[in-house]
């Protein structure tokens, strides 16, 4: 057994030791932690187009038809930070491989369910276990990349698997069904894990903390209650328009989230540290990761039926023609790292910012008649400006969290980007279905059954069954004038995102712009003494009050102690250089 000791920051003490940078086997353990992140957000949209096949397999209610597609974000945006507490208390790693077993096995029960009702179920353990995964793999590179720049990579690269997940959703779920059937998109995911829980005890380390008490179940449960009070809420004012149900799920939501955060400020070991916040690039960062985006939600929600409803395209090509924008995301994400070597964090997120509201701007001018090509390159110009600031931003919370809370920071910043795309698809969103809707009372053509006019006159979706479903002359008048209406919409919510997203760049440039990670208050990191040990745990070491790093150290922790129980000895990969 090996122990890892925490060292004082440089000519602070007769121990002084220089931040260890990664080896070989980090990052060949950062791939292995890249495919789950890829694999839940490729998760979250593949489902959709499976809908019309096992719809016709199963023959769910509509309202199984909902709790089918909605559970599994339900539960990860509850779950998210009682998963993230939980790493930080029984060790990431540990959560982890928990977390692999646990979704490769619902992904089997998925794919063979045999009634909506097991579906629901297996969808909801996909859920809970996903939220395992997101929280994990983000904290276990904040304790596997201890060099600043070391780590601003790593975060990027997995930023980039989560794009590229998301946006080979709907190509890979395409290409599934058309040779498989329904279930085999829930399959995707057993050799992943497969792998993970193969690789994961061999690449990635053991971290937890080791001075945390016994978890606090009520805490757990408030906490849960909270989101996914709240998330139903605004989701289902987002799908049918406020009502007594929803805005009651939604105060109900906040009055048992005001109860969480006071039980926390009383207690001396809180489930949620909220002193977290008083580092000001931890708090600043999720705030304006949050926000952006919510100004983007509603726009995102508008343009994936712009083109669908609008340009009819299949969900396939709908998927192609988000494409070059997500690798556009995903190449700006890589080189975010590189641009710090001439230009402060602050300012890099914020210019970016300002490159993706000309993008927005474009989409706001994108007509009916508007060409593919507009079209691609608005949402081209709009991917490379966030991809940055997606990156950079997610870096600074992460490095603003000492190493032991970093389970808890991570699912706080995802819980912040959940909370947000809810947030804004129900309230911006909102604002231009309200457009929508006036525009179709004044244009909607004559002769239309009262109960036809009343659907089509809600939603462009209604819109477009109404119009299938009558005569050519009266169908095609009609979804001329839904489209027109819907891009009027449309560009109402990309006017008040790109005014947001103006004032978010403005806010990170300003309050920002003299914050570095080596600032953020936290003592030096922990250094291994050798190399990694047969899943021991190692002995726990406090670092020195006020430690200050020196250039190149990433951040400063003030005297908490971290255990660290190492993996298989990779000795070999350890100490040769990447």
């Amino acid at each position: 057994m090996t122990d890892t000791k925490i060292t004082e920051g440089p000519g602070s003490g007769p121990e002084s030791s220089p931040v260890r940078r990664a080896g070989k086997r980090e990052w060949i353990g950062l791939f292995v932690l890249a495919l789950p992140t890829l694999l839940i957000s490729l998760d979250m949209t593949v489902l959709h187009l499976a809908v019309p096949q096992l719809s016709a397999d199963l023959s769910p209610s509509s309202t199984q038809l909902l709790w089918i597609v909605d559970i599994y974000g339900f539960l990860i945006a509850g779950s998210l930070i009682t998963m993230g507490t939980l790493g930080d208390r029984i060790g990431r790693r540990r959560l982890l491989m928990l977390g692999a077993a646990g979704f490769g096995a619902a992904s089997v029960l998925a794919a063979f369910a045999g009634s909506a009702g097991e579906l629901i179920a297996a969808r909801a353990l996909l859920g809970l276990a996903g939220a395992t995964l997101m929280p994990s793999t983000m904290s276990l590179i904040r304790n596997m990349f201890h060099e600043p720049r070391q780590r601003t990579v790593a975060i990027s690269v997995w930023m980039s698997s989560f794009m590229l997940g998301a946006g080979a959703g709907p190509l890979v779920g395409g290409a599934m069904l058309e040779h498989f059937w329904w279930g085999s998109v829930f399959l995707l995911g057993v050799p992943v894990m497969v792998l993970l829980l193969v690789a994961g005890p061999i690449l990635l380390p053991e971290f937890k903390d080791p001075g945390r008490g016994r978890i606090d179940l009520l805490s757990a449960v408030l906490s849960l209650a909270t989101v996914l009070s709240f998330v139903y809420g605004i989701k289902k004012t987002a799908e049918n328009g406020p009502s007594a149900p929803t805005l009651a799920a939604m105060a109900l939501g906040i009055g048992i989230g005001v109860f969480f955060v006071r039980r926390q400020r009383q207690q001396a070991e809180p489930f949620v540290d909220f002193g977290l916040f008083r580092n000001r690039g931890f708090a600043v960062s999720i705030g304006a990761v949050g926000l952006a985006v919510f100004a983007s939600g509603g726009l995102m929600f508008f343009i994936g039926q712009y083109l669908q409803m609008v340009l009819d395209l299949s969900p396939f090509k709908a998927g192609l023609y988000g494409l070059p924008g997500v690798l556009a995301g995903m190449v700006t994400i890589m080189l975010a790292p590189m641009l710090l070597k001439w230009f402060r964090a602050a300012y890099v997120m914020a210019a970016g910012l300002l490159v993706s509201v000309v993008g927005i701007v474009m989409l706001a001018r994108i007509t009916v008649d508007s060409e593919s090509w507009v079209v691609i390159t608005a949402l081209v110009v709009m991917h490379l400006g966030f991809g940055p600031t997606m990156a950079l931003g997610t870096d600074l919370i992460i490095a603003g969290a000492p190493p032991e809370r970093a389970g808890t920071a991570s699912a706080l910043s995802e819980t912040s980007t959940e909370m947000g795309m809810a947030l804004g698809i129900a309230v911006i969103g909102s604002a231009g279905t309200a457009v929508y809707r006036r525009e179709m009372e004044e244009t909607m053509p004559e002769g239309l059954p009262g109960e036809f006019a009343r659907a089509a006159g809600d939603t462009i979706g209604g819109a477009n069954a109404v119009a299938a479903r009558l005569p050519e002359q009266l169908g095609s008048p009609l979804m001329e004038a839904a489209g027109r209406a819907f891009v009027s919409g449309m560009a109402l919510t990309a006017l008040v995102s790109a005014v947001m997203i103006t004032g978010i760049a403005v806010m990170v440039a300003l309050l920002l712009r003299n914050h570095r990670p080596a600032e953020g208050g936290h003592g030096a990191e922990p250094v291994a003494s050798g190399g990694p040990a047969a899943d021991g745990a190692a002995s726990e070491g406090v670092a020195a009050d006020g430690a200050a790093v020196a250039a190149g150290a990433a951040e400063q922790r003030d005297g908490v102690g971290l255990a660290k129980e190492a993996g298989p000895s990779f000795r070999e990969l350890d100490e040769a250089p990447l």
